[in-house]
């Protein structure tokens, strides 16, 4: 999911801001009721980037719009982690290894690409163990890394081959972006490219008319789809990344549904005809150590931070109060949640005494963190709680291109301590896969390694007895909550303001949403 390729689009996209977004602020507007609309606006939190290819998107809003177009074997159902049938009629697995199908017949590509059959299915899943021209694997290929092959047994029938059992399948590949099925024939043509970024071919209920830079993607109605109707014949996105100007759009009308803060959900949620979704979230958000630079080698350093930080104090200073605490990275409700994670408290005392044991004194170290408001907070506050151990924090706040690539490659090396997010997914396996040797360098900022924790990761993924792999997973926890190298913060909690008529469709971890299953109420 993650290398140069990604950082370099990240960076790439840290460049959009609020200029270029096409708002007309702020005009304010009475709010439309839900009746016979047929275009509705929502905000996306950057704008997106090409190409628009499942495998190889960057990131969640690309994947959106990708689930929108698209069609998977199966989906998500709005609002949880349960599965339906999508282009397929059948699916079963019949085998640790081995998971049939069967496609429901007549499911058109658009443009007269053809019937989407299993070898397309085949095609779009074996891409991802398959090296490109380029030799490298696609972004996202180690998602389907158990795969086999797809053996194509008729037109709409296949068996997909697994060379060790992968449950976590059937959360993060079948019914999410890397599972999503392309036609090998659009994709021989040239579609699904970064230089033709609206040529994307697909089978699902709307089709990609246009994407502007930094303006806007519109998506129409694929007369064609052959499931439920989308409740909007056109899904207008618009890409605000300050979450001010977002909320001064949406009092005009101009947006219908956007993400905005916690601590703002109260003020926001007065305007005529608002309506706020609050929802706990899955994702992640904690100040990870970097073991690698002295004087965080000695394990009595990280843990005297550890001791020093008030989290209670620093969700409630950052959001206000709206989000509850974490303890561990896997979120409560998920397999593997770790219950009986450590509870700990601040003792100023016992981090002083770790500081003079470790022969430490003087310290003045560098947060690194994104420039959103709740992180400022909580680096502010952060900074305010380590210099009452002694401890001198500098802030480091960068946007989002700059920020993405500190834990890069040898930049990586030279960083202390960092405020980070990231997203969950329906699987623990998703959440704890950053945390292993082979993400130093990548997305392991703490540059943690540990080769049991490496092993237990690698057990739990390929065992289908959902009670050991869930244990499993809460014992590589346990050694992530030894080595002190990560200070869990909170889950997080999504907000959004939307119109009282709209009906939206978002997945439980709040990043991930179906945009044919928003409607009017």
């Amino acid at each position: 999911m993650v290398d140069v390729t990604r950082r370099q689009l990240l960076a790439a996209g840290a460049a959009l801001g609020v200029a270029g977004t096409g708002f007309s602020l702020p005009v304010l507007a009475q709010s439309e009721t839900g009746a016979g609309r047929k275009s509705i606006t929502l905000a996306l939190p950057r704008d997106v980037q090409p190409p628009f290819d499942p495998l190889n998107r960057l990131s969640y809003p690309e994947g959106n719009i990708l689930r929108a177009v698209l069609q998977g074997l199966i989906a998500f159902k709005p609002g949880s982690f349960e599965w339906e049938l999508s282009a397929a009629k059948r699916i079963e697995q019949v085998s640790d290894t081995v998971i049939e199908f069967e496609l429901k017949p007549g499911l058109q590509f658009h443009d007269g690409f053809g019937e989407l059959t299993a070898d397309d299915v085949k095609f779009s899943f074996e891409r991802a163990i398959k090296p490109g021209p380029d030799g490298k694997l696609p972004l996202h290929g180690k998602d389907l890394s158990a795969l086999e092959e797809v053996e194509v047994t008729g037109t709409h029938t296949g068996r997909i081959k697994l060379k060790t059992p992968a449950p976590a399948l059937w959360q993060v590949v079948l019914p999410d972006n890397s599972g999503l099925i392309i036609s090998r024939k659009a994709f021989e043509a040239g579609a699904y490219r970064a230089d033709q970024p609206t040529k994307v071919i697909g089978t699902g209920p709307y089709r990609l008319a246009e994407w502007r830079p930094n303006e806007r993607v519109v998506l129409r109605a694929n007369p064609d789809f052959q499931g439920p109707k989308p409740g909007f014949e056109e899904i207008v996105l618009r890409p605000v990344r300050d979450s001010k100007t977002a909320e001064l759009a949406f009092r005009a009308d101009e947006l219908q549904f956007t993400a905005i803060e916690p601590a703002n959900a109260a003020d926001v949620g007065k305007i005529p005809g608002t309506k706020i979704l609050k929802q706990d979230s899955i994702n992640f958000v904690w100040v990870g150590i970097n073991v690698e630079k002295a004087p965080f080698t000695d394990l009595r350093v990280r843990q005297a931070i550890r001791l020093a930080i008030d989290v209670d104090q620093v969700i409630e200073g950052a959001y206000n109060g709206a989000v509850g605490r974490a303890y561990a990275p896997v979120a409560p409700g998920l397999l593997g949640y770790w219950k009986d994670a450590p509870r700990r408290a601040r003792d100023v005392a016992a981090a002083k005494k770790l500081l003079a044991e470790a022969g430490v004194s003087g310290l003045r170290t560098r947060l690194t963190l994104l420039n959103k408001p709740a992180y400022q907070n909580a680096g502010i506050i952060i900074q305010a709680q380590l210099a009452e151990v002694g401890i001198t924090l500098d802030l480091d706040v960068q946007e989002g291109g700059s920020y993405w690539s500190a834990g890069n490659g040898e930049t990586g090396k030279t960083l202390e301590l960092s405020l980070q997010r990231f997203g969950g997914k329906a699987d623990p396996s998703f959440q704890l896969q950053w945390f292993t040797a082979a993400q130093i360098g990548s997305w392991n900022w703490q540059r943690w390694n540990n080769p049991d924790y490496d092993a237990l990761f690698a057990k739990a993924g390929a065992i289908t007895d959902a009670a050991e792999r869930g244990r499993l997973y809460i014992e590589a926890q346990k050694l992530i909550d030894e080595s002190a190298a990560f200070i869990w913060l909170t889950h997080e909690v999504n907000v959004y303001a939307l119109k009282d008529w709209l009906v939206p469709g978002i997945l439980p971890n709040g990043d991930d949403q179906l945009f044919n299953r928003f409607g009017a109420a």
